[in-house]
């Protein structure tokens, strides 16, 4: 049988999804991948690359449509790079969301036990309390928009479903006074112009609103002129900040930080909680959701007034002081210093006397928490898309804690972690899934571990 090439037209059949999102058909033998194709669906392919490890495909003719797709409602879907999924349902996207959990936990961890549901979110649209759009030179003066997927070619946007209608205008705002100015905007190549991104939150549960402009070099004596402008357009807002980044790269946040009006810092409450955010620190993008995502966590660790429970890459501390209202103790580590000092000022600012932090890494954190003769019975792990490393795992098992809940952002590493912790003694007892980013592949999933024969 002859070889797939380039340009080869062929019809094939849609049969699964793949990680990230792309149709995938099997012709002559090997998976073919076709963008924004859904199973169920047959299509006219045109063979795009063939390489030893993949074949991608660009769909030229939908023979048979999928009951699940629907229009795309953006003019910008597939160019921008932000979703993924907006031509099928939301039944579907969470059928593919969870279906990708437990691909990852059977194939690559190894695992029979399967994520039964997903906790779906009510928002589908306008749900990022955060937002950063890129800006860059156009033959219409500054706009603002996104980077087309896998470059820096910039999408110009008047609005963006995923985002708040006041980040959009926020945006809308800065590159309106470039033009006003007559202001370049930031260029790449060169390392000249002014904005290379607006940077808007907003809080969920209170009025606050910081707009934060990411400049390589300032805006001199029309500073002034700028924050008058934002302030008439976005009467909303609670604070400007400047950030003069002066590094070359796309770091969005670098360098230093201005307040030119209001408080930099914005208020908000999680989980009864309440958190003082500054512009560089982490906060979730969806609150309602995260609220469902910690309360799984909690329910899973099943803490008492009696329990020590260990927080590792504990953040701002936003799940352990959750963790706290059940516990007797909470412990968190994290190995940036300015978030254990948010940490420890969150827990201030909240009355809670029960929970620590120290700052330093799963190994150091162990050994501190030995020399004190403490041994935690639940540990909680919510590590970066890359996962926790070897030594990371052998830390949290030789506390030989009853009960891990790991916190993951990629069923990738989370499976291969899952292993890990199976090679140590420890085996997946529960598992949830939850929809953080509607509309894009993004995937939150919690599980449960414990020892085997606990």
């Amino acid at each position: 049988m002859d070889e797939l090439r380039k340009n080869q037209i062929l019809e094939a059949d849609v049969e699964s999804w793949s990680a990230e999102g792309f149709g995938v058909c099997r012709v002559q033998g090997r998976a073919v991948f076709v963008p924004r194709a859904i199973p169920g669906e047959r299509w006219q392919l045109r063979i795009v690359k063939v390489s030893a490890g993949a074949v991608f495909a660009r769909g030229e003719k939908l023979l048979r449509p999928s009951p699940a797709r629907m229009e795309p409602d953006c003019p910008h879907f597939g160019k921008c790079g932000g979703c993924d999924t907006r031509h099928v349902c939301y039944e579907e996207e969470l059928r593919f969301k969870l279906g990708r959990v437990n691909d990852a936990l059977r194939h690559i961890g190894k695992q029979n036990l399967q994520a039964e549901e997903i906790l779906g979110s009510e928002a589908q649209d306008r749900y990022r309390n955060k937002a950063i759009f890129a800006l860059a030179d156009t033959a219409a003066g500054p706009a603002f928009g996104f980077y087309r997927e896998r470059s820096h070619e910039l999408i110009p946007i008047e609005d963006c479903l995923l985002q708040s209608e006041l980040s959009c205008r926020y945006a809308a705002a800065v590159a309106e006074f470039l033009r006003r100015e007559k202001l370049p905007a930031y260029d790449e190549e060169s390392g000249k112009g002014t904005v290379r991104h607006v940077f808007c939150r907003q809080a969920h549960k209170t009025n606050e609103a910081v707009l934060c402009v990411c400049s390589a070099a300032g805006f001199g004596a029309k500073t002034t002129a700028l924050t008058e402008h934002l302030r008439r357009r976005c009467p909303e807002l609670s604070g400007i900040v400047l950030n003069i980044n002066k590094s070359r790269g796309n770091t969005v946040l670098s360098g230093d930080f201005y307040t030119l009006w209001g408080d930099a810092i914005l208020h908000d409450k999680l989980c009864g909680l309440e958190f003082a955010i500054a512009p560089q620190a982490f906060f979730q993008i969806n609150p309602p959701q995260a609220e469902r995502l910690y309360e799984k966590a909690a329910e899973y660790a099943g803490a008492t007034k009696e329990d020590l429970v260990f927080d590792l890459y504990c953040g701002a501390g936003t799940i352990s002081l959750r963790m706290a209202k059940d516990a007797g103790r909470v412990i968190g580590a994290e190995i940036v210093p300015e978030a254990v000092e948010n940490a420890a000022e969150n827990a201030r600012r909240n009355g809670i006397d029960n929970a620590e932090f120290l700052c330093g890494d799963a190994g150091e954190a162990a050994q501190t928490l030995a020399s004190r003769g403490l041994r935690p019975r639940i540990v909680v792990v919510d590590p970066p898309r890359k996962g926790m490393s070897a030594e990371a795992v052998s830390a949290v098992a030789s506390m030989e804690p009853e009960r891990i809940v790991y916190v993951s952002c990629n069923p990738a590493t989370l499976a291969r972690d899952v292993l890990r912790f199976q090679e140590l003694g420890f085996s997946l007892r529960k598992a949830t899934a939850v929809d953080m980013f509607p509309r894009t592949c993004h995937v939150e999933t919690v599980g449960l571990m414990s020892r085997e024969g606990a």
